[in-house]
């Protein structure tokens, strides 16, 4: 890839002279997809990203939001804030699945370094090419290893996330990481220089040549042979490393030693430096050949964009050089002094040479926007498929998409740090945030005085191509939803959210509506759920000889509850199952497009309606999730009723449930139907729910719980009988496979 000839006037222009080769390269990679968002930022503005939660948006290296009622009793006063953040690492992944994915887990890590944030747990949304390929197989099984390297190595855990299947991300898998981080007051650091004159000091691993030009790589299309080709633009990381560079880090934050930092991720050293101080309004002088080096001979091109990993650009006072240097030579890491803050243009010199002299805010920001065309998805048409209903659970309930993902997050350490309360595998994870107060008066099962208890901070992470493939703005509406959804069954409710805009290449009008339809459907229903979206990340260019992925808006939700209980997902043996939502008792009602029965038997339709309140769905639902008669609380989305119902039953539980099937109507369309918003209550007294969801959705009693493990569902005139262990069976699809 190189600089565009209507960018190369533009800079020409704006220089009054030829760029060098070191300009070129920098303007090249900045001025990428990847780096300005010039196809994606004229839609960004569709989001909410204020509250008075929000204490940082969009535009630094992470989002800071403060948790609710938080004020500490100590003597600063000071505020628990969180961080958060989302990165994509596609096509790395597809060129290295081991390296692509771990580096992506490092990124997103050091991005919560920048904010003076400690890491406290990750989620991971992956998204491959069809299970039964090999080649997917492969970039699966390289993926998870690799994150699961990188994140059990630096001891952040990974606790929520999604895995999905779908034949359009053969040529192009997408691996998206989000962290949370946390932080305070006194301890918040940001992306912004501060003071001519303070130093520019990096810290961490020695510069190498990988990694070059991965800003452009990841801003174009996969060519057929960019597996062995494009191998050079793929990072190589040191998890030990990342390790030590969190560590130091917190120790310079605990001494307020850093005025300003950011993270060395796209076009390495000449990004991270550049932007600083352009955010600052400022300006840099940097001396190449001071950066510490782990290979010889390099020049001032591969010092200026090697993407080498586990690095760190800081801002320090010069009083605090020494006492910087100090620790990083105690954690057994580099340090350069390699320039200063200036008032002047952003400079580079390399033995005595000057190899660039830009303004900064134009090099970070001077990219024109891209004004493209864009074409309305077509509507599918009502084509449904005629098949044995039992025939029909198990596939669905066997898919890999709905089927157990354990053979992934049995390789995470989802427990190191001593915060996870719910793990993977649930709707939502739940991690402890003691340092924050929870309510005054709020009651806690286990504990009695919610001062002594802190706050849970819930995790759900994830799209659903299937959704947003046929419905690109209903099925993005439906993907926020979901998440929120999850977050609520968890008894805690929705604070704020970060997104991962994956699409195809956006010079195709197609792709590009249906990369805008997702991106208005997400900004539309976050705001409808109160839940601004803080930050994020976009990735276009998804596109190979196998075609374009389908729209993908990976969604990083959180939520706060006080205290860490929360309902299982899974029955117990006595007790009331209710519906909370639409079962669709109007003939004609449902719809199932989007839907994993669908996929299965390829069949098509349209999809269908959300919920009139959403927001009042999500509140009454934490609300209920939290009473003490609840006893199960489980979401109903891929896979419909079928596979909810199948996750709720175990060996020493089980259920006998009787859906009801309109006149005329289809059973499957009410077994597999997938409209989100529903939820599954299992309770000691449907009153209570009933009542709290009076005016809210309806509710319907579907049965009751058992001691046999068995599931009976009766559909109409059907019967689908089962049991825990020959729906554990189905559900070890991902497992067996893989074997």
């Amino acid at each position: 890839m190189s600089l565009a000839d209507s960018d190369h006037k533009l800079v020409v222009s704006e220089l009054g002279r030829e760029p060098t080769p070191a300009e070129a390269a920098l303007f090249e990679n900045l001025w990428s997809e990847h780096c300005a968002y010039r196809s994606s930022r004229p839609l960004l503005s569709a989001f909410d990203s204020e509250g008075d939660q929000v204490v940082i948006g969009p535009g630094d290296d992470a989002a800071v939001v403060a948790l609710p009622g938080n004020e500490d009793e100590d003597e600063d006063g000071s505020s628990t804030y969180i961080t958060m953040g989302i990165e994509s690492h596609n096509h790395p992944s597809y060129v290295d699945p081991f390296d692509g994915a771990a580096t992506g887990v490092g990124g997103i890590v050091r991005d919560t370094l920048s904010m003076g944030a400690y890491p406290i747990a990750l989620a991971d949304s992956l998204y491959f090419g069809e299970f039964d390929d090999e080649h997917s197989k492969y970039l699966f099984e390289g993926v998870v290893e690799g994150i699961s390297h990188y994140g059990n190595c630096i001891g952040v855990p990974t606790v929520a996330g999604s895995v999905d299947f779908h034949p359009d991300y053969e040529g192009n898998p997408l691996v998206n990481v989000a962290c949370v981080g946390l932080t305070d007051e006194e301890r918040l650091v940001t992306a912004v220089a501060q003071e001519p004159g303070n130093k520019l000091v990096l810290v961490g691993n020695g510069t190498g040549r990988d990694g070059l030009g991965g800003a452009s790589f990841a801003s174009e299309d996969l060519a057929e042979d960019a597996e062995t080709e494009d191998r050079p633009a793929v990072q190589v990381g040191d998890p030990y490393a990342e390790k030590l560079l969190i560590e130091a880090n917190e120790q310079l934050v605990e001494e307020q030693l850093i005025e300003s930092a950011r993270d060395l991720g796209a076009a390495g050293l000449g990004g991270a430096s550049s932007e600083l101080v352009a955010k600052g309004g400022l300006g840099a002088h940097i001396e190449l050949e001071r950066v510490h080096q782990r290979e010889p001979n390099m020049n001032a091109l591969e010092i200026l964009l090697a993407e080498s990993q586990e690095r760190m650009c800081y801002e320090v006072n010069p009083d605090n050089v020494d006492r910087v240097r100090e620790i990083a030579e105690r954690f057994d890491l580099g340090c350069s002094v390699i320039g200063e803050v200036t008032e002047e243009n952003y400079t580079c010199t390399f033995e005595g040479e000057t190899v660039v002299d830009v303004d900064a805010y134009f090099l970070g920001e001077g990219a024109p926007m891209n004004d493209l065309e864009s074409e309305p998805v077509d509507q599918p048409e009502t084509d449904l498929p005629a098949v044995d209903l039992e025939e029909a659970f198990d596939a669905v309930v066997s898919s890999p998409n709905t089927a157990s993902k354990r053979w992934v997050y049995r390789q995470y350490d989802h427990e190191v740090g001593v915060r996870t309360s719910v793990g993977p595998g649930d709707d939502a994870a739940i991690i402890a945030v003691r340092e924050a107060s929870a309510e005054p008066h709020s009651a806690d099962k286990s504990s009695g005085d919610s001062r002594e208890i802190g706050q849970g901070l819930a995790i759900s992470s994830g799209a659903a191509p299937n959704w947003t493939a046929v419905a690109p703005y209903e099925g993005a509406k439906a993907i926020a939803l979901e998440n929120a959804t999850n977050i609520a069954a968890k008894g805690a409710t929705p604070l704020a959210a970060v997104d991962c805009l994956n699409g195809g290449n956006p010079e195709k009008p197609d792709v590009y509506g249906g990369f805008k339809g997702a991106v208005d459907g997400l900004a539309d229903m976050c705001s409808t759920l109160s839940a601004p979206v803080v930050g994020g990340n976009v990735s276009l260019y998804n596109d190979s000889v196998a075609g374009p992925i389908p729209p993908t808006p990976t969604l990083a939700m959180v939520g706060t509850k006080d205290g860490y209980d929360a309902p299982p997902l899974s029955v117990e043996s006595e007790g009331t199952l209710l519906l909370v939502g639409d079962v669709g008792l109007e003939a004609g009602d449902l719809r199932l497009g989007g839907s994993e029965y669908l996929a299965q038997f390829d069949g098509s339709d349209g999809f269908p309606e959300l919920p009139a309140d959403p927001a009042a769905v999500v509140e009454t639902l934490a609300d209920v999730a939290n009473d003490e008669s609840t006893l199960a609380v489980h979401d109903v989305s891929h896979g419909g009723l079928a596979v909810s119902l199948a996750e709720m039953v175990t060996e020493k539980a089980g259920l006998e449930v009787s859906l009801p099937v309109p006149d005329a109507g289809d059973e499957s369309a009410v077994l597999f139907h997938e409209q989100p918003g529903r939820v599954l209550i299992q309770t000691e007294s449907p009153e209570t729910v009933t009542d709290a969801f009076d005016g809210v959705a309806p509710v319907v009693e579907l049965g009751t719980a058992t001691d046999d493990g068995e599931l009976t569902i009766d559909v109409g005139s059907e019967t689908i009988t089962t049991d825990a262990a020959t729906v554990d069976e189905h559900r070890s699809t991902i497992e067996n496979g893989l074997e």
